[in-house]
């Protein structure tokens, strides 16, 4: 699914780029949507649909929680898995359903969904509104409808899991912090998702049973339409009721792992663990009641938009705490700048550069002259897309030997971050100043405005530099595949961690590990401690007579 994502948004950065010029690559991949190689206007917002639905729930939802937290949890808090086999099945396989359902929406003959990805109504709620209102909106409600089922069935098996299935002197609070992302991320995902699945549910009933929940005094060339009563905000209100802690379902697991891969190669106990699980609490909450803020200008209250102003800004100080604990965590560590680290100094850099931004959305008055700009573009995809991805790749590179016993190729991991990282700003950087010079998300040229033809060579630069970070991300899957088979045979533990995972062998026996589960006697972050020979004690090894447990 990413790489479908990436390859979408490739396409549609060289319209905006190279508006009217004929492409060999959309004749070849569009067919009859770009007729002698232009891309036709409506094929344009589908695949800005398309990649965003893929890539907010397929990739980045999808591949932190359901990838991590299957591999992690039960190795990390000493179980023998997860606390339902046959929940993590099902949840598995309608994932695979739901995606397989969203590809095949991509070849219905008027065109996939083509509302934005946040399918707002009446594009989405009118079959006859345009093209990707018909079946292509109708398949894109049912595969989000079974990915949300996927998601609730492996969120509720993640949170008995960890409260459950704990080995013997595994408290809360010697849990891992990736562990504790995960949880709380879970929790997040019960509470929000169902609201949205609720949401796709009247839509399919405005769509083909006649009523009208999201739908009120309609025009259609001219000719009224019997709808009425209903309100299209009344969606808005319902799709970011999960859209915001969407963003954090998709962020917290990267900051828990973030924070593990962090304390690991600086060989320093983490800065403030008790601080950070009460962040990550804080942002759990915080998150809930923060959604009016993408909706400023949809004729809101300006009381009540005051009242999300302040709860937005609220959730700066619990990110803060974790972007300074980061910072304080690697302060005169004694580095290992491996891959994985790399990738998670990248995180804590464009979390910080997108949540800066993240203030001037989260104010109401200034919200409203850059809402609807490449400014929103900029600020969500850095401090969540780019974010969520470097966490994901630092989480690849850390645990691969844990997954298949053999290391990735470095040189080849310096090359994938560094290239990454630089087409990454590259690509979103530059957005921050055509957003702020008026320049409209979703247009598919902006060629009719002589206002922005002075911008038209900055949109050159943002496409080429995507390009170039889409493609030297195949050196990523090639050293993933690679190792598999030919990568260097790894050591029991590589990184000198001393979390329960690298206790377990690296052959792959169900149960995770052969005879009786280790027991825990400390916490998860001693690293460099006094009185110890090496500089790091695993969490099985009991505590020598007269130690203290630590916990900052």
């Amino acid at each position: 699914m990413g790489v479908i994502g990436v390859l979408m948004s490739i396409m549609f950065r060289m319209q905006i780029a190279w508006p009217e010029e004929p492409n060999i690559l959309f004749e070849a991949l569009l067919g009859k949507w770009a007729p002698g190689g232009v891309m036709d206007a409506d094929i344009y917002l589908a695949l800005v649909t398309i990649h965003g639905t893929i890539m907010v729930f397929f990739v980045l939802t999808a591949g932190l929680s359901g990838t991590f937290s299957n591999l992690l949890i039960p190795l990390q808090i000493g179980a023998r898995d997860m606390a339902s086999g046959f929940l993590n099945m099902i949840s598995y396989w309608l994932f695979f359903l739901s995606s397989v359902i969203m590809i095949i929406s991509l070849f219905v003959e008027a065109g996939p969904a083509a509302a934005g990805w946040t399918i707002y109504p009446p594009l989405s709620a009118l079959p006859m509104a345009q093209g990707g209102s018909g079946m292509g909106m109708t398949l894109w409600l049912v595969s989000m409808a079974i990915f949300i089922a996927s998601s609730l069935l492996g969120s509720l098996n993640y949170i008995v899991t960890v409260i459950n299935l704990r080995t013997k002197g595994m408290s809360m609070t010697r849990l891992p912090l990736t562990v504790w992302a995960f949880f709380v991320t879970a929790i997040i995902g019960v509470v929000s998702f169902p609201v949205l699945l609720s949401a796709a549910l009247l839509l399919i009933m405005d769509r083909s049973f006649g009523t009208s929940f999201f739908l009120s005094d309609i025009f259609i060339q001219g000719e009224v339409l019997h709808y009425q009563g209903g309100s299209p905000v009344l969606f808005e209100h319902l799709f970011w009721f999960l859209g915001h802690p969407e963003v954090y379902i998709v962020i917290l697991p990267a900051m828990g792992m973030v924070s593990e891969i962090m304390a690991s190669n600086s060989r320093k106990p983490i800065f403030g663990y008790r601080a950070m699980i009460a962040s990550i609490l804080a942002i759990a909450f915080l998150s809930t009641i923060v959604w009016g803020h993408h909706m400023f200008i949809s004729g809101m209250n300006p009381f009540l938009g005051s009242v999300f102003t302040f709860t937005t800004l609220l959730i700066a100080i619990p990110s803060a705490v974790k972007a300074f604990n980061w910072i304080t965590t690697i302060w005169k560590g004694n580095l290992q700048m491996n891959t994985a680290m790399l990738f998670s100094i990248g995180f804590v850099s464009t979390f910080i550069t997108g949540g800066l931004t993240g203030i001037i959305l989260g104010d109401s008055a200034l919200d409203i002259n850059v809402h609807d700009t490449y400014f929103v573009i900029a600020h969500f995809h850095l401090v969540m897309g780019i974010s969520a991805l470097y966490g994901m790749f630092a989480g690849v590179y850390h645990w691969y030997p844990r997954m298949f016993g053999r290391m990735m190729n470095k040189n080849l991991g310096y090359i994938h971050f560094w290239v990454t990282a630089i087409c990454a700003y590259g690509v979103f950087f530059p957005m921050h100043f055509i957003g702020m010079a008026g320049l409209p998300r979703r247009y598919y040229t902006n060629s009719a405005f002589p206002l922005f033809d002075d911008l038209a060579n900055v949109n050159v630069v943002i496409t080429v530099f995507a390009i170039i970070g889409g493609a030297f991300q195949l050196v990523f899957l090639y050293n993933f595949f690679v190792s598999i088979f030919f990568g260097k045979k790894a050591p029991q533990n590589p990184w000198r961690s001393t979390t329960l995972e690298w206790t377990a062998p690296v052959k792959h026996i169900h149960g995770n590990w052969p005879g009786e589960i280790p027991h825990v006697y400390r916490w998860a972050y001693d690293y460099s401690k006094p009185g110890h020979d090496v500089d790091f004690v695993p969490q099985n090894i009991p505590l020598k007579e007269g130690e203290e447990e630590l916990q900052h």
